[in-house]
């Protein structure tokens, strides 16, 4: 999991130092097969993602709302969203999962919301999709935002699906 903090920080620095807009221009040439990975982010879908980023390591909260006091799940994608695009979304996973367009598990891409069954109800966890079946989510009381990997046997068996809330991604 190291490894690939440490890669996406890597990217997002890369993207912030200005590599961003000239591969925005590069995508419009290329087909999506042939883009690269960081091609493939749209500029929402970068915003978003380094955004949640920023928040790696901010403590959870059950029913947290910012940064200073903690973040619950649905608090920490509410707060990505509105912070890197102004997106208002609903504020709980539940809800979350009824908004923008369904996407299939073969079909995610970066700044998709993934959901899963954490608490023995549909739709009761949330999460920003980073690509490489990786996500961004605030997880549990006693631990921090982080990123996790989907292809976890305990990620595996709770997961319930995916929504697009970004245009054009």
């Amino acid at each position: 999991m190291h490894k690939v903090l440490v890669s996406l920080l890597l990217a997002s620095s890369l993207l912030l130092s200005g590599i961003g807009a000239p591969l925005a221009a590069e995508q419009i040439r290329k087909p999506e097969e042939q883009q690269s990975f960081f091609e493939r982010y749209t500029n929402a879908a970068q915003d978003v993602i380094l955004q949640g980023l920023k928040l790696v390591g901010v403590r959870y909260r059950w029913g947290g709302n910012d940064e200073e006091s903690g973040l619950d799940c649905s608090g920490f994608v509410r707060l990505v969203f509105k912070d890197s695009t102004g997106t208002s979304l609903p504020r709980t996973a539940r809800e979350m999962s009824e908004v923008g367009q369904q996407v299939d598990a073969n079909q995610l891409k970066p700044g998709d919301l993934v959901f899963f069954n954490t608490m023995r109800r549909t739709f009761s966890h949330v999460g920003i999709y980073l690509g490489d079946n990786h996500f961004l989510h605030a997880p549990r009381k006693g631990a921090e935002v982080r990123v996790e990997n989907m292809d976890n046997s305990y990620w595996m068996t709770r997961y319930n699906g995916a929504r697009r809330i970004l245009e054009g991604n």
